[in-house]
């Protein structure tokens, strides 16, 4: 088979010259296609040496005329072009030596004079490609897998048998979760109510009382002071004593009547109002002790205008009043200084009004309440942080008690601040019966309760507490009980006159080791030993004796 074939673009091929016809088709040859579809060709060389062997080559000479087509660094190459550029040409058409040959003209450079030809129309197809012997075909490879429905049908079965058992696994990790946070959350719900019942005092076989609850605990710790309030006006005190129980984390304020019986230095009989006058802070805060059993531990005496100045301080109270509290400076008719309502406000001025007030024909129990009032709701606004507390203490300016520190006063009323914005502050009134002397059972649950619990046992070496209940229907029989009783190195407590007279005496001990004590005082009073039982005493004596009519006054 000829490879020669036609090339419709041998006339213009830029390698053949002008020259096409017999001599481009003699010197090229269609071996291929590019990946455009454009021929590849390929110069023959058989067919050059022929030409060569019937024309001989004209000789060269070594020197030519200079001109166009002249190179001298060519190496004797004729239409050589050491610039390479295109679109430049030296071919005058014509050769110095004669008519040029199909060779020669193939080497010399062509002057493009003419435009370029139009860009060529895509080439025909390559002919089929005859298939080889032993060579395999396509068709008999497969490498691309054809979809089989039923196994896309099981492996959705899979799928959903496989996601479907996920959920289920899911949803039981779920539920077990679930039920694992219902159980600790129901946990800590029954151990929070019944840490609250233990803390109120309500769970069963507790009593049912605050500080019946904590008495029951065991000893306690309690940190107390006694407030007095100087009416600088209107004249008199008002004396209570401020109580924090560290072991419970409650606090109280415990309001004590002036008409409360107390001893002076050397055991006279006196009320508190009077000793407040006479003996100073000192000794009415050993009286205080004395009678209840309690060990205050500083005085804080408060004027009414440090009080204003207080409530100033700590930016107006809001409390519940119970009265109308008249301005003493206003005329018949005019508002009320202070109203009577819940959660009003008070200044300063107002305060000291509604803590002093006390209407004609009131008991002092009122006023008292009032006062009380006051004070809670000054511990409600009153910073809980020690130092800012201290601070305020300082800012009033007023002159202590030497017992009393303005560091002490303010990290002791912080705390009670704290109790008293948590709830766990109460305002309660010592109860006192005629006399002076403690009202039967109101007034030794507060002293056993609230101030502290089961009357303490005495230092080693401090006077056992007596308390002394006449019954033997003589006045006289209680004061010369006193004087017996001071003299026999005893601290003597008034426990007023009992409802009937009864014919024997009774001395009366509650803890085994004050039996030989109990027995020392029946002595000095002039009593048998047989008048000496185990039983209940007073809750401020270490040993309680009713005089009965068997008892011989000296």
């Amino acid at each position: 088979m000829n490879d020669r074939q036609y090339d419709p673009y041998a006339g213009t091929d830029p390698y053949t010259g002008e020259y096409a016809g017999e001599y481009a088709a003699d010197q090229y040859q269609v071996v291929g296609y590019d990946e455009y579809g454009r021929p590849v060709y390929q110069q023959v060389q058989q067919a050059q040496q022929v030409q060569q062997v019937q024309q001989p080559q004209v000789p060269q000479q070594s020197q030519q005329p200079q001109g166009y087509g002249y190179d001298p660094y060519a190496g004797g190459q004729p239409g050589y072009d050491p610039y390479g550029g295109a679109g430049t040409s030296y071919d005058t058409g014509h050769s110095p030596y004669g008519a040029a040959t199909p060779q020669d003209t193939a080497w010399i450079p062509q002057q493009q004079t003419q435009p370029e030809p139009p860009a060529p129309e895509p080439a025909p197809a390559p002919p089929p490609r005859r298939e080889q012997p032993g060579e395999y075909k396509t068709e008999q490879f497969s490498f691309i897998e054809e979809p089989d429905e039923e196994s896309e049908d099981v492996i959705d079965w899979l799928k959903f048998t496989e996601s479907r058992t996920e959920r289920r696994e899911e949803a039981k990790r779920r539920g077990r979760s679930r039920v694992v946070a219902l159980v600790v959350v129901l946990a800590l719900v029954i151990a929070g109510g019944v840490g609250y019942l233990w803390f109120a005092g309500k769970l069963p076989g507790r009593s049912g009382d605050d500080g019946g609850a904590a008495a029951a605990s065991g000893p306690q710790k309690r940190d107390v002071i006694v407030l007095h309030l100087h009416d600088t006006k209107g004249g008199g005190t008002s004396t209570a004593l401020l109580v924090n129980n560290a072991t419970t984390e409650r606090g109280a304020t415990v309001l004590l009547p002036n008409t409360l019986a107390v001893s002076d230095d050397d055991g006279t009989p006196t009320t508190l109002g009077k000793s407040v006058d006479d003996d100073g802070s000192t000794g009415t805060r050993d009286a205080i002790d004395t009678v209840l059993g309690t060990q205050v531990e500083g005085t804080w005496r408060l004027d009414t205008p440090y009080l204003e100045n207080l409530v100033e301080l700590v930016g107006n109270i809001d409390i519940d009043t119970n009265t109308d509290v008249p301005d003493p400076k206003a005329k018949k008719g005019e508002a009320p200084l202070v109203k009577k309502g819940e959660q009003q406000t008070l200044s300063g001025k107002m305060a000291v009004a509604y803590a002093t007030y006390r209407a004609s024909g009131e008991q002092e129990a009122d006023q008292l309440q009032r006062f009380g009032a006051v004070m809670q709701g000054v511990l409600r606004k009153l910073s809980s942080d020690p130092q800012a507390a201290t601070t305020t203490v300082q800012s009033l300016a007023q002159i202590l008690d030497p017992s009393l520190e303005d560091k002490d006063l303010g990290a002791f009323l912080a705390k009670l601040a704290d109790r008293a914005k948590g709830g766990d502050y109460k305002t309660t009134l010592l109860p006192v019966g005629q006399g002076g002397t403690l009202a039967d059972g109101g007034g030794e649950a507060v002293v056993k309760d609230v101030l502290g619990g089961a009357v303490k046992s005495p230092e080693k070496d401090a006077a056992v507490r007596v308390g002394v209940r006449n019954a033997t229907g003589k006045k006289g029989a209680t004061q010369d009980a006193r004087v017996s009783l001071v003299n026999g190195g005893y601290t003597f407590i008034d426990g007023g006159a009992g409802s009937a007279a009864r014919p024997a005496s009774q001395v009366t001990y509650a803890d085994a080791d004050k039996k030989e004590q109990a027995t020392e005082v029946a002595k000095t009073l002039g009593l048998p030993e047989s008048a000496v039982r185990k039983g209940t005493t007073a809750a401020n004596a270490d040993v309680s004796v009713v005089l009965g009519q068997d008892y011989r006054t000296r």
